[in-house]
């Protein structure tokens, strides 16, 4: 099995997506919604889940709202399908290894592209 590579991420990374996806007058409703993550002791890679779902809610603050719900339920949920859609949307098993690291780059890539624009 390929490994899947995972983002590093830090507050500051997820400051300036806030910063770039929403209006100012969106951006402490944001906040406050990232928030809804991170408050449990089992709560495991906040600043990794809440960038995950600033990615899946794509500006929108009713969809980071769902998927905070999602992220407190399971952020394994939201993490896959933030960081491997691809991966996912093949269904992660019955391919070679050499189809299996291509989709895996392929994610990699896009997830990148979407974190630096």
């Amino acid at each position: 099995m390929a490994s899947q590579p995972t983002p590093d991420v830090s507050d500051a990374d997820i400051e300036r997506v806030i910063r770039r996806d929403f209006t100012p007058d969106q951006w402490s409703r944001a906040s406050l919604l990232l928030d809804r993550y991170g408050s449990e002791a089992w709560h495991r890679e906040i600043e990794r889940v809440r960038l995950a779902a600033l990615k899946l809610a794509n500006g929108n603050l009713e969809r980071l709202a769902r998927e905070m719900e999602n992220a407190v339920r399971d952020y394994r949920d939201t993490l896959g399908l933030a960081e491997y859609p691809g991966y996912l949307r093949r269904g992660g098993s019955g391919m070679g290894a050499a189809e299996e690291q291509q989709i895996i780059d392929a994610d990699w890539q896009q997830y990148q592209q979407w974190l630096k624009a």
